[in-house]
């Protein structure tokens, strides 16, 4: 009997987007092969040329008028990242091409995390005035300096072997190899991570990054992102900008000053709140953040975002407010504010337990 497991994302024409229906089976799957002893090593890949895009973005836009339409989409996906980060089994993503948002959620906190020359990571979700979600604000948290705020505000790309630098991913292997180092490792048909970690390390190459990398100007990120405010924030960009060999800074100042600017202080605060956070603290947050942006506790710009981005394309977003001297620490407070304790997010607390919480059992499925 095979002791392998595989799953694949595969909706290509949608870039793998997580849908509520993925996000069910990967639990269900999850957990049934986390309770059977047979299975030991789950392989997880993206078909076509995505792993997966994130969350998708069309269904929250078509659940704007209904309140709550997504919630338990959202409860189960938070629910979920807490069973990726912690699961039993010896787990690997082979990454191609695009692993964003929600999609890279099931790939940075595995085991083993394979990429290639064609995997492209982002999280974007602040610029069109969401949050860096799914555990994002305590993985990125804990990067080196103050790279977390960078990546989370300016939702800068990072290439595979960025990702291997940035500890994001843990090996790289030309897209080539990638069939072959797939096979091996099914054909290998235990779980034993020495094992695993061994065959991936056959196929892998080390890692230079180039000089032009982002990587190479943590010194710089560091004095500017680790400023009190995004307003701050973009001061420090735009003086450090003028200066020769700075170029790179221009594009990065325009797509900041292009973004939501409710999106922008939600998520510095979420980073910097998550380096003093523990995982499950990170995602009961998360889901508190993501239910109040979707319910326009604050603003409305989610949805504005997404119209702009992938319905009427125009790539011109109205935010309301439009400035950040109009987004005070009062108004950001209200989308932080915890819920009553029935209405968090349950994350399981006992070990011998660690599959309940299910959202099924939840207040929030019990008919009103």
């Amino acid at each position: 009997m095979s002791h392998v497991r595989l799953i694949t994302l595969n909706r290509p024409r949608q870039l793998n987007v997580i849908s509520s229906r993925v996000v069910s089976l990967l639990a269900q799957y999850l957990e049934k092969w986390e309770k059977d002893d047979n299975a030991e090593l789950i392989l997880i890949k993206g078909a076509g040329r995505a792993f997966s895009a994130g969350g998708d973005l069309r269904m929250f836009y078509d659940g704007r008028t209904s309140r709550d339409s997504c919630l338990e989409v959202v409860y189960r996906m938070y629910w979920l990242c807490y069973h990726i980060h912690t699961y039993k089994k010896t787990q690997v993503a082979l990454v191609q091409g695009i692993s964003m948002g929600g999609g890279a959620s099931l790939m940075v906190p595995l085991k083993f995390s394979v990429v290639t020359e064609k995997a492209v990571f982002a999280t974007p979700e602040a610029s069109i005035g969401f949050h860096t979600d799914c555990g994002f604000s305590y993985m990125l948290s804990r990067l080196p300096g103050h790279l977390g705020e960078y990546l989370a505000l300016t939702g800068a790309r990072l290439s595979g072997k960025e990702l291997v630098a940035a500890g994001l991913a843990t090996h790289f292997v030309p897209s080539e190899k990638l069939p072959e180092l797939e096979k091996r490792l099914v054909s290998l048909n235990n779980g034993a991570e020495t094992a695993v970690k061994s065959t991936i390390e056959e196929f892998s190459s080390d890692v230079q990054i180039d000089e032009e990398s982002v990587l190479k100007k943590q010194k710089m990120i560091d004095d500017c992102f680790s400023k009190d405010s995004v307003e701050e924030i973009i001061k420090s960009l735009e003086a450090e900008a003028t200066k020769e060999g700075n170029g790179w800074i221009v594009p990065v100042l325009k797509g900041l000053k292009r973004s939501s600017p409710t999106g922008l202080k939600i998520t510095l605060r979420s980073i910097r709140e998550g380096r003093k956070q523990s995982l499950p603290e990170c995602l009961k947050k998360e889901f508190r953040l993501t239910m109040n942006i979707l319910r326009t506790a604050i603003s409305g710009d989610v949805y504005e975002g997404i119209r702009a981005l992938t319905i009427d394309k125009d790539n011109s977003p109205k935010w309301d407010p439009s400035t950040f001297d109009r987004v005070g620490d009062e108004r950001v407070n209200v989308v932080f504010q915890p819920f009553e304790e029935d209405l968090e997010l349950k994350i399981p607390e006992r070990e011998d337990c660690r599959w309940e919480g299910k959202y099924e059992n939840s207040v929030y499925a019990v008919p009103k």
